[in-house]
């Protein structure tokens, strides 16, 4: 008499219920019915096989901290300098004995409010009112100083931008003789205020919460193509001055962490 595929697998699942198989793994496990799946019976116990999770923030200090009491041996840290933002790894393990990599703390680090607008404002083309508004919102950031380098006051600079005015001018010139005639002309478009423009905005703002006070210099430049005038502000050395706080950023790191966790520039992926 043979039996159907349905039937042997209905003995098969009674006789694994009847035996309780269990295996030999760390975390307890036992083949059940239904096809001999493996179960994780770690759900039905007191506590965890061990601990696991993902500590994020964007605080420096409460990141610090956390990598501080939950030190061990083997934690390594992984720095993304461009991303601004941090990975430590608790159970790593080593190449003999790697961890599962699953109990981990993560920071990233969130521009303060005035670092974003000063980023979002650079190499855009405004208009005399935006930019004058823009002035006028974070001008407690802000110092200014004209072509020449002396200082001027807020109120000054943001009058200087509300009277912008464009003269146009065309010079013609003539010349004919007996086989020949010639002519060249010349346009100039030139931009003036009734006050004095001002040439560089320094702007002064933690960029970071935990990292020390920078000031950005922004050049004040005047487009006059269109029909009305157009300003715009472009950060002087910026990459220099990113690649600077970038470098802070791990040392004030390295400083907060200590000895808890052995830091390295770049990423891991634990897949």
């Amino acid at each position: 008499m043979s039996l159907s595929k349905e039937a042997l697998q209905l003995i098969i699942d009674d006789a694994l219920a009847a035996a309780g198989k269990q295996l030999d793994t760390h975390a307890p496990v036992a083949l059940v019915p239904d096809g001999a799946k493996v179960v994780d019976l770690e759900r039905f116990q007191n506590y965890r096989n061990r601990f696991r999770g993902t500590y994020s923030t964007h605080s420096l200090a409460d990141f610090g901290a956390y990598v501080v009491e939950r030190s061990v041996p083997a934690a390594r840290g992984f720095i993304d300098q461009d991303a601004m933002s941090c990975t430590v790894l608790f159970n790593l393990g080593t190449p003999d004995n790697p961890g599962h990599a699953d109990d981990r703390a993560v920071l990233r680090l969130k521009p303060s409010a005035a670092f974003a607008a000063v980023q979002a404002v650079c190499g855009q083309s405004l208009v005399q009112k935006s930019m004058s508004d823009w002035i006028e919102d974070w001008h407690q950031h802000l110092t200014a100083t004209d072509e020449n380098g002396a200082g001027m006051t807020i109120a000054k600079a943001i009058a200087a931008v509300r009277t912008i005015t464009i003269k146009a001018s065309s010079e013609s010139d003539h010349a004919v003789s007996e086989t020949r005639a010639s002519r060249s002309a010349m346009d100039s478009i030139e931009a003036s205020s009734k006050e004095t423009l001002p040439a560089w905005l320094d702007f002064k703002v933690i960029p970071f919460e935990g990292l020390a006070e920078q000031v950005i210099r922004l050049r004040m430049s005047v487009i006059t193509s269109g029909s009305q005038p157009v300003l715009k502000l472009r950060w002087l050395g910026e990459e220099a001055q990113r690649e600077a706080i970038a470098q802070e950023f791990k040392q004030v790191l390295e400083d907060k962490v200590g000895e808890s966790a052995k830091l390295v520039l770049g990423s891991f992926d634990s897949k």
